[in-house]
């Protein structure tokens, strides 16, 4: 068989694939939330809120025409309203007493022409995050780790191609071994650069300073010198020593910890400035004292802040009620249903924010 011929029979077998799928409706649902969350700005959408149906479904419609045109290049914004004025209103045109008809296929042409550019260059885009994302999770550490006196589970997952967030897991000197949370302002390849800043400049620090306290002031000079303006990036940070209940930590703008304790959440303090908002921040270490079945758990917003189709969170009172019944779990059986439990609320909606667990149990 031929490549010409091998391509189409893949596309036929795609189109098919699609149709028995039985998910087009709730594929078109997800597809307009996206737009809605991409063009349509949180002021436009209260005002949307107050308008008819039928006044909505216009303004909805036009502000997210407007908002395209704006993020195309200039030449294609050109072509591109050119294109809708020929098919939309279809202008009578003579030309030294010929008359043209069907500019609206000429329309037609020109709109076509336009996406055919936009999806070669998102095509394009989306192999360089591929290559990205295989970078990324080539850094992450195994979800399931062992230290004499503890099980450890560590999870995160992207809500695009690349994300975020950072989970790490690193051993030190004398069995000792750390593990990092992080959660970068913003999303997609700006922010999976900054993670990976920050996971080589905590594996470069982390070994030769023992004060965690000093490590995250330093980690925030070096954030604040070196990333962009406005971008900041919540951090804790954690050390663990071996056949001990002893855990140290330092917590910079990152959600309090949770402890699970004989069936009982104690919410660890909270911690100082987070990474790059100043230049200079003193920040304080903490210690907790995890007996024999405790667990220590670590979450970022991708957790209480998803959302299902009717824009309802998952919050912080549904994981507590998760939490208060899974002491006996293993910290991966743990992990995993939490994971599941988020997905299941999700359902079929857009995932808004990567979603990162550090679950830590006390054997």
């Amino acid at each position: 068989m031929s490549n010409e011929q091998s391509a189409d029979q893949r596309l036929r077998d795609a189109l098919r694939d699609d149709f028995r799928s039985g998910s087009l409706g709730t594929n078109f649902v997800r597809d307009m939330r996206a737009i809605r969350e991409f063009y349509i700005s949180p002021e436009k959408k209260e005002r949307l809120k107050k308008m008819n149906i039928f006044k909505s479904a216009f303004f909805f419609a036009w502000w997210i025409l407007k908002s395209m045109l704006l993020k195309v290049s200039p030449g294609r914004r050109i072509l591109l309203v050119l294109g809708i004025v020929l098919v939309f209103f279809n202008p009578e045109m003579n030309a030294e007493g010929v008359q043209v008809d069907n500019l609206d296929f000429f329309g037609s042409m020109l709109i076509l022409l336009v996406l055919m550019l936009e999806l070669k260059d998102k095509l394009l885009a989306r192999d360089e995050l591929e290559a990205g994302r295989k970078i990324q999770q080539a850094l992450m550490p195994e979800r399931s780790q062992s230290l004499p006196g503890w099980s450890l589970w560590v999870f995160t997952r992207p809500a695009n191609e690349v994300g975020g967030d950072l989970v790490d897991y690193l051993e030190l000197e004398k069995n000792i071994a750390a593990v990092t949370l992080a959660d970068v302002s913003g999303k997609g390849l700006k922010a999976a650069l900054l993670t990976a800043k920050i996971q080589a400049t905590v594996r470069a620090l982390a070994p030769d300073m023992r004060s965690l306290a000093k490590l995250v002031a330093k980690m925030n000079e070096i954030f604040h010198r070196d990333s962009l303006p406005n971008i900041f990036a919540s951090l804790l940070y954690v050390e663990l020593k071996p056949n001990t209940g002893a855990l140290r930590y330092v917590n910079a703008g990152h959600y309090p910890p949770l402890v699970i304790r004989k069936g009982k959440i104690d919410q660890l303090p909270k911690g100082e400035a987070a990474l790059g908002l100043v230049g200079t921040t003193s920040y304080t270490e903490r210690s907790a004292e995890l007996k024999q079945g405790d667990v220590f758990v670590a979450y970022s917003d991708g957790v209480t802040e998803a959302s299902n189709m009717q824009g309802v969170f998952f919050g912080i009172d549904r994981l507590m009620n998760l939490l208060s019944t899974s002491q006996k779990r293993t910290a991966q059986s743990l992990g995993e249903e939490i994971v599941h439990e988020v997905d299941r609320f999700i359902g079929d909606a857009y995932r808004n924010d990567d979603l990162s667990l550090v679950i830590i149990r006390r054997e």
